[in-house]
């Protein structure tokens, strides 16, 4: 059995919600701060991308720089609030209690994101949430965890009501800004230096029932979000396969591109997938088939349209491909399952334009 490669934490983009407007606030232009920290700005706008935990940590670290403003961080965790957690945030809140809520969190969190573990202990009637990153030695790590801070703050208020306050809440590092500018964003003033970063509560509150739960719906929602891929640290090509999926349609699903994204050198790229026994070329093939069978399957895409969707830039390299994948052409896979080409009037009847 080999042995796993050490690999770079992830994130959904869904992380960034409300980093535009926070920016905004802050006197930063966020396409700017994007940019500088190499995160591409279309980001923002496909909250289920996927973001390299290095340049999020980066970019907090340097928008708290920009800013003049140490906390950022932290108030732009409390900022974002249940919304960081999409699609999950529907699941939490339709469970019986804030217990159930925070275990559903527990295990539900690397559908989203693998940069920690989120830890909940209960001892002597307290209760104690914590997050720990994988990785606690890359820039803006400080930045991080405040803002993950600020963020279980609101969940735990939006759960077991908005007067809802910790006993204690505890930050691994040294104040970031005088200890007055904590008291005023969080309503007390941390402990500093801890072993972990975490808040602490009476266990009692993990049996607040919470008025919203609904066991039908929890059960739906739970059965579609059982479908989404999770952000395990030791799946690299299942990574590699997400983010190929999101870069073909605009061509930039190059090496350097999906490297750039999980913030390693392309070389090392290649090498953590000769450790998983495929290759980068290889899963582009197979990211490209898989998402030919869905085109094909659906009969008013075009053949252009549908190079283009895949990364190429004209319809006969498509073509190409797909006669070396599969020995027959597009439209002869097409026939030979059942699927009748719409007329191209329809199709421009229906789309205003044929591209």
């Amino acid at each position: 059995m080999h042995k796993r490669m050490p690999f770079t934490p992830l994130i959904r983009a869904i992380g960034l919600v409300g980093f535009g407007e926070f920016a905004n606030r802050q006197g930063l232009n966020p396409v700017e701060m994007l940019q500088r920290a190499s995160i591409p700005q279309d980001i923002l706008r496909r909250q289920d991308g996927i973001l390299s935990y290095r340049r999020f940590s980066g970019l907090l670290e340097l928008c708290a720089r920009c800013s003049g403003n140490p906390l950022f961080g932290l108030q732009f965790g409390l900022h974002q609030g249940v919304d960081v957690f999409g699609e999950l945030f529907y699941l939490i809140r339709n469970a019986r209690t804030v217990g159930d809520a925070l275990a559903e969190l527990r295990a539900s969190y690397s559908l989203y994101f693998n940069d920690a573990e989120i830890g909940l202990d209960i001892e002597d009637g307290r209760a104690r949430l914590s997050y720990s990153p994988n990785e606690r030695d890359v820039p803006g790590v400080s930045q991080v965890e405040e803002s993950s801070c600020g963020i279980g703050l609101q969940l735990m208020r939006t759960l077991a009501g908005s007067g809802w306050q910790p006993r204690a809440i505890r930050l691994r590092h040294l104040p970031l800004q005088d200890e007055s500018h904590y008291l005023q964003a969080l309503g007390l003033i941390p402990t500093f230096g801890a072993r972990c970063s975490e808040t602490e509560f009476d266990s009692s509150d993990l049996s607040l029932p919470l008025s919203s739960a609904n066991e039908t719906l929890h059960r739906l929602i739970a059965d579609h979000m059982s479908r989404i891929e999770r952000l395990a640290a030791d799946e690299l090509p299942s990574y590699v396969r997400q983010l190929l999926r999101h870069l073909l349609p605009s061509g930039r699903a190059t090496i350097e591109k999906i490297a750039d994204c999980l913030a390693i050198h392309p070389r090392t790229l290649q090498h953590w997938l000769a450790q998983e026994g495929t290759s980068f070329q290889r899963l582009l093939d197979e990211t490209r088939q898989e998402m030919a069978g869905q085109c094909l399957a659906d009969p008013s895409i075009s053949m252009a349209q549908m190079s283009g969707l895949l990364g190429y830039s004209n319809p006969s390299g498509f073509n190409r491909a797909f006669n070396r994948w599969f020995g027959m052409s597009p439209l002869e896979w097409q026939r030979k399952h059942g699927i009748k080409r719409q007329p191209r009037l329809l199709r421009i009847g229906r789309s205003g334009a044929e591209h």
